[in-house]
Parts: C-alpha cells; structure tokens; sequence
C-alpha cells in the first residue's frame, strides 16, 4: 500500500476525503484463476488471440460449396446441374477439390473445399440421383466466413483494466484460454466495536443490541467483489480494540463501525494514532456519516466507519466502495447518478452535505424520487427501502417538491423493466 502521513484535518469536504483514500490505495497484484472464475474481474494484463476465429474458411449455411462461375444464368427457370462429389459435415475435414461442373454438399461450420468459392443455400437447391440443381447465380465469397474474420491472429482482444464479462468468457474459451490474469480480490477485515453489541445467535439482554453492521458491511464487500474477513466484536476497552485490530492487520483492508465520535468510550481514533499506526483525518462534512476516520494499523488502510446503521452504509458507499474498486483494479469507482425530480420538500442544515435515503422510480416524464422513510443516521429500515441516495449540497438549506435533484443509484433497479420495450 501507498500510504502517507498526512496531518490531521478537521471536518473536511466529501471530495478531499474521497481522494485521500483513493490516493492511499492501489490496484493489487495479478494472479492466474479458471476461467469461469474471472467473471466479474478485472484483466491484469493485455490478452492477445493466440489463435484466428474462425482457424479456416468455412461455410456460413447449410448448402452447396462450388465455384460461383459455373453457376452463371441459373435461375429457377434455368437451372444448372453440378455433379456432387463429396458432403462435409461440421467437424470434418474435405477431402476432394471442387473442380469444373462440381459441388460438395457442406453443413454450417464445415471448413470450405479446395475450389470453391461460394456457397448456394440449400432452399436454392435441389439435390437428385447424385447432382444438384443450382437455382440462382453464386457470387463469389458469398456465405462463407473467412479465416479470421472475426479474431485476426494476434490481435489484442481484452486490455489491462478491461471487466471480464460472459461474452469475454466464450471468447477467451474459443481461444482456448482455460486461465486468465486478473488483479487480486483485496481480503477486506470487518471489525465491529462497542460493548452494546451482541452476537446474532443471542438474545440481547437489557442495553444490548444485535452486532448487524459487521454483517450488512460484510455483504457490502462481497458485493464489491472483494472477500470479506469477518472478525468478532471488539469492546469498548483498548486492549480488546488492540487485539482485534491486530488480527485485522492480516487484510488489504480494513473497516471498522463503531467507536470514531467524540465519546469518552470511542476508542477507534486513539488506536489509529498508537505507535506504529497514523490517522489521516477525522470527519467528513457530511450527514449522516460526519465522524470517519481514515488511517492506517501499519501499512494496512482503516477506514473507521460511524456506527449507526445508515451512516455507516452511506460512508461506505462513499468511501470505502471507491477503495475496493479500485484495488480490484477497476478504473471507474463511483456508483452512476441521474437527475430526478423531488416528489416532497427536504429541509437541511447549511455546511453539511446530505445523503438522503430515496426511492426512485422512472414515469413518462423522466426520474422521479422521494425520501425512503424517516431521516435519522440509525434508522435502517429507509435504507433498506432505498435504491439510491439523494443528494443536497453543503450550502443548501432546502429543496422543495418539484425541484430537480442529484441522486446517487445504489443498485440496478432503475435498469430493469417489467415488459422488454421493444
């Protein structure tokens, strides 16, 4: 990892937290998987043809292979006989030459005859006692495809950076490429903190709340497209944050929830700045997800997350996805965002940026959005509902229905419809 000491800045903007993270991460080293297990990832190096497609000239139809100069003034009126000499069905191999007055019968995919140079179809045909009847004229190259039309020997056909995606996979398996270089999945440690915190499998007792950041942080990673490490929950006491930081340190990554306001139990911050470890900033002027924490446990990144739910699901989307993506060696890190129309008001605090949980929904008139539920940085329930965040600048105080808004889409469905649309 890439990473240097910064001194600690309060309350910066989005975009300076963005970048120094970015800036403090780089794509992982390549290695060699199965093919079908490069799906989704990213080439590590420049994949050329290492054979032709189609390897031979080869019939495009099920017909008649001949030379299209004997086939001069057939019509359905006028047909010319050519003697059949030989069938080659796909997978075979010719084995005569097309001469004056002949043709060989020839399936689709079937490598073409010495000779010939055009294929009549078989509705053009008419086939009796050992000849065939052309019905129309041949023209020369017609329904063949030649040898490396498709993939010309040597050319480049995926490039370092490139996403593998299924019609990838069918090329690289036509080239008979059983493995593929791609970048490293980053090993992403996730720590949740806090004494309040019980396993999923208890029942919390007074006080005590079930520990699902670590596991929605989780799906998040693998979501990504890295491999999450989930690790067990860290108390409010520095030696068992200590503990299971080290543990931690074994990822690329690591990202905590928990434990980075100014509490007199947010211990998360303190362990950044141990001999040996550095913390970069802390807090983003955002809402929700104002006290993050970005630094380092030696080499390793932490990004610090905040606690409560929606914050910590926002923060990531912001943060820590940019990250992961770009480990992956992706070159585009940020989730796409539209323009849609507020369906109600949203009134907000000036110098903050907020990113409201929101439902989009397209109608005749374009994109329309409104909130997803109650506003609160621990409600989970709006982002369970939301598919996309919108989002209100630092200096503005409200919006009100009507108005056009930024939105961040978190997921596909705005791409998906229930008829196909054409």
């Amino acid at each position: 990892m890439h990473l240097q000491q910064r001194p600690v800045i309060v309350m910066i903007c989005v975009e300076e937290a963005q970048k120094r993270i970015l800036d403090s991460v780089r794509p992982l080293g390549v290695e060699t998987v199965n093919l079908l297990d490069a799906m989704g990832r990213v080439i590590g190096e420049d994949v050329h043809a290492g054979r032709a497609i189609p390897a031979w000239d080869n019939s495009a139809m099920d017909g008649y292979a001949l030379r299209a100069v004997d086939t001069a003034g057939a019509s359905p009126q006028h047909p010319v006989y050519l003697e059949v000499i030989e069938t080659i069905p796909a997978g075979s191999v010719p084995s005569k030459r097309i001469g004056p007055g002949q043709a060989a019968r020839i399936m689709t995919g079937a490598p073409m005859p010495e000779g010939a140079d055009a294929v009549v179809m078989l509705e053009d045909c008419h086939q009796d006692a050992g000849r065939v009847a052309i019905l129309v004229e041949a023209v020369d190259g017609r329904h063949i495809r030649r040898m490396g039309d498709d993939v010309p020997l040597g050319e480049e056909i995926l490039s370092r950076g490139d996403t593998i995606r299924p019609a990838d996979i069918g090329l690289l398996a036509s080239l008979g490429r059983s493995t593929v270089p791609v970048h490293r999945r980053p090993l992403v440690a996730v720590v949740a903190t806090g004494s309040e915190l019980t396993e999923i499998d208890e029942a919390p007792s007074p006080g005590k709340i079930v520990g699902s950041n670590r596991y929605t942080l989780a799906a998040l990673v693998g979501e990504c497209g890295a491999i999450p490490l989930l690790l067990g929950i860290a108390q409010d006491r520095r030696e068992d944050l200590a503990a299971a930081f080290r543990n931690a340190m074994q990822a690329d990554l690591i990202v905590s929830a928990g434990g980075v306001s100014g509490g007199d139990f947010d211990l998360v911050k303190d362990i950044m700045q141990a001999e040996g470890n550095r913390l970069f900033f802390w807090q983003v002027a955002m809402k929700p997800g104002k006290p993050l924490a970005f630094g380092a446990l030696g080499e390793v990144p932490i990004v610090g997350l905040p606690g409560n739910p929606a914050s910590s699901m926002v923060c990531f989307e912001q943060f820590v996805r940019p990250a992961i993506l770009k480990m992956l060696g992706h070159g585009n890190f940020f989730r796409r965002t539209v323009l849609a129309r507020l369906s109600e008001g949203i009134e907000k605090k000036r110098g903050f940026r907020h990113f409201v949980p929101a439902q989009l929904r397209r109608d005749a008139d374009g994109c329309i959005v409104a909130m997803a539920g109650k506003l609160g940085a621990g409600m989970i329930k709006s982002m369970v509902r939301a598919n996309g965040l919108i989002i209100i600048p630092e200096e503005t105080e409200a919006v009100g229905a009507g108005e056009t808004v930024t939105v961040q889409v978190l997921d596909d469905s705005l791409d998906r419809c229930p008829e196909p649309g054409y």
